[in-house]
């Protein structure tokens, strides 16, 4: 994980624990709409409100401030994806799943499309832990959804593309959140958007992974 450089150089104090937290929310607000490469560190010091000198004292390079956002987005979008128990009944874990990403959707726009940004540029700051800690939960994961499968308990599935589908389908309501808007029209683009987008993602899941009874050999 990335370390201000302030934390660096001594213990921190909650002013300046307060500080890196501006600079990261402006950070974020910049890099969310510009990407990286179209983003400055005088554009994230004016959303901060403070000078380019000041804002260095506590991280040195863009690329700093940007790996930093990185690191929390990956933790904070994986966490529901950690919960997912083998011990579980799949379809409450399922929806369980959906309804926590989507409620991430809502709750974190800004860093999903953070982490879609670096994504579509090739993933240049983060192909490390994309291969690496990444890879080994969803291995881990496609694992519980096989055991499922060979219980009997969901349909014969294949678990990355699962999950991969579940990631597109409840992130798209964060990525593309002003064509959902625009196309929902006033009436329907409200916050129940989102309760509306749950229920029918658990029906499209949950009916799709049950298990269809044997043909009639008679």
């Amino acid at each position: 994980m990335t370390i201000p450089r302030a934390a660096r150089t001594q213990r921190r104090t909650r002013i300046q624990e307060a500080k890196e937290e501006q600079i990261l929310e402006a950070a974020l607000d910049v890099f969310s709409v510009s990407g990286f490469r179209g983003s400055t560190i005088d554009q994230i010091a004016e959303v901060a409100g403070m000078s380019k000198p000041n804002l260095l004292y506590y991280f040195r390079t863009k690329e700093a401030m940007h790996r930093a956002l990185i690191d929390r987005v990956l933790f904070t979008w994986l966490e529901p994806l950690r919960a997912f128990d083998a011990e579980g009944n799949p379809e409450s874990e399922i929806r369980s799943y959906i309804r926590r990403k989507l409620e991430m959707a809502r709750d974190f726009p800004r860093e999903s499309r953070l982490f879609a940004n670096e994504m579509l540029q090739g993933a240049p700051h983060v192909e490390d832990e994309l291969k690496g800690p990444l890879k080994q939960l969803v291995d881990e994961k496609a694992e519980v959804i096989r055991s499922w499968t060979k219980a009997g308990k969901i349909a014969k599935c294949d678990p990355y593309h699962l999950i991969f589908s579940i990631w597109s389908t409840t992130q798209h309501y964060a990525d593309f959140d002003v064509q959902v808007r625009a196309v929902l029209g006033q009436e329907h683009a409200g916050a129940g958007r989102f309760e509306d987008a749950a229920r029918f993602l658990e029906q499209l899941f949950i009916d799709g992974l049950k298990v269809k009874p044997a043909p009639d050999a008679s």
